[in-house]
């Protein structure tokens, strides 16, 4: 067993444990960071598949992330935007192909008037809300005792207004049934991207990339932070604590520190053995944060071939395997890529069925989107985190119904010389690499005494 002394140990080599201990690096501290997998990033990756770069991970950057742009920026890295030139397509209810060039697509008319009334209701709650300290808000306790489903429902008898838009929340961020979260963990997630319509406007949320992937920017945090003082394939399960600081011990090494930043999502907190026990209702509040699940679907193409037909390669469908496709094309691409989402029930559906069937359901629900051609890429890779013993789900973690309001600050309190840092966690940028790097930052700053 290695014994190593420094001043902050660091568990986990996401963006918020590496953003953590970058801060801490240029403040002068000496920093160790300890990660169970074999790779840097957590839930940035990407992979190289039979020569195609694949972004397994996050990969968007949105103009209200101000810490990521800014982080980005000082890497030394570029971004693109994503191509959005053409029209759209919805698939409705009934399997109806609707092709449009307007920000909602020609339903009833009575289904729009109730999508935008939702949505503009939707948009003026979440405005009301702090997303750093939600329970603040004067009807915090009630919206958070109902879930964000029955909300919509309460609000409109409108079947086919609910499925539209309930799956900006649901299907396309928390990636869990709308049953399954209350109304204020929807608003939380508008919030902290600056309201229910900006969490809507995908050409806000899916701006941009960073130009050679995503994962540059954990790979350059690195690099800044130093390999030698980052040991991968170490999977922490102790943490002893006291006013004297904290020993940590990993596979082969035990790490001795003043302070200790544990950035890893809150359900995978309980993996780690405390001593002395964490308080009961801290543990408790980190019991009820469960991830999302989804697929992350990419296929590559000889050609965009969606562009020669004046669509943009964005869709809809909120009652299809696929309910949301994007032209992910990189610069440095010859040919043309789409990806695609399934969440929740859907995801749950699919990984029912072995990888041939699951491939041939998804592609199937790409060619509705954009016909036939679609159903024969030059190459196809899948992404889905829940087998993944280190991650378990996407995007991120939420709150159980009730969860926000009968913990509050407990989500970000620290334990003695224990800090947590994680997207999941976060204010602003919830879920989201933007609000790692604020955790990050935070935690490095409750660390160095700040």
């Amino acid at each position: 067993m290695e014994h190593i002394e420094t001043d902050v140990v660091v568990i986990g080599a996401g963006v918020a444990g590496l953003t953590a201990a970058h801060r801490l690096r240029q403040a002068g501290r000496e920093v160790v960071v300890l990660e169970a997998r074999d790779r840097v990033g957590g839930r940035v990756k990407s992979d190289l598949s039979n020569g195609f770069l694949v972004e397994v991970g996050g990969q968007w950057v949105a103009p209200d992330q101000e810490r990521l742009i800014a982080l980005i920026a000082e890497l030394g890295l570029e971004t693109f935007a994503r191509y959005r030139d053409g029209d759209e397509i919805y698939i409705d209810r009934a399997g109806a192909r609707i092709r449009h060039t307007t920000d909602l697509p020609p339903l009833a008319a009575g289904t729009l008037a109730e999508i935008e009334r939702l949505s503009d209701e939707l948009d003026a709650i979440s405005k009301e809300v702090d997303p750093f300290e939600p329970w603040t808000h004067p009807r915090a306790t009630e919206f958070d005792a109902v879930s964000f489903d029955a909300w919509l429902r309460a609000n409109t008898d409108d079947d086919d207004a609910v499925a539209f838009v309930a799956p900006f929340v649901s299907g396309g961020m928390l990636t869990k049934p709308a049953e399954a979260f209350s109304l204020l963990a929807a608003l939380v997630m508008a919030a902290s991207a600056g309201g229910f319509t900006d969490l809507a406007d995908l050409d806000l949320v899916l701006n941009e990339r960073v130009l050679g992937g995503m994962h540059n920017v954990p790979f350059r945090l690195a690099e800044e932070v130093g390999h030698d003082r980052i040991r991968l394939n170490t999977d922490v399960r102790s943490v002893a604590h006291g006013p004297d600081g904290v020993t940590v011990t990993g596979s082969e090494v035990a790490v001795r520190a003043q302070e200790a930043i544990v950035a890893l999502g809150p359900h995978l907190v309980s993996r780690i053995d405390f001593e002395p026990a964490l308080p009961g209702r801290k543990a408790q509040m980190l019991q009820q944060f469960s991830m999302g699940s989804v697929i992350k679907v990419q296929a590559f193409y000889d050609e965009p071939f969606w562009r020669a037909e004046g669509l943009s390669g964005s869709t809809y469908g909120p009652h299809e395997i696929v309910h949301e496709v994007y032209d992910n094309t990189a610069p440095d691409y010859a040919g043309g890529t789409l990806v695609g989402f399934i969440s929740d029930r859907q995801a749950d559906a699919m990984l029912e069925l072995d990888a041939d069937a699951r491939r041939e359901a998804i592609l199937g629900s790409f060619a509705k989107y954009f016909g036939e051609r679609a159903l024969e890429p030059a190459f196809y890779t899948e992404s889905d985190w829940i087998d993944e013993e280190f991650t378990r789900g996407a995007y991120g973690t939420s709150p159980g119904i009730g969860g926000i309001t009968r913990y509050e600050e407990l989500v970000r309190s620290s334990v003695g010389p224990i800090h947590f840092a994680c997207s999941d966690i976060a204010g602003l940028g919830y879920t989201h690499i933007d609000g790692a790097i604020r955790m990050g930052e935070r935690a490095a700053l409750l660390a160095a005494g700040q």
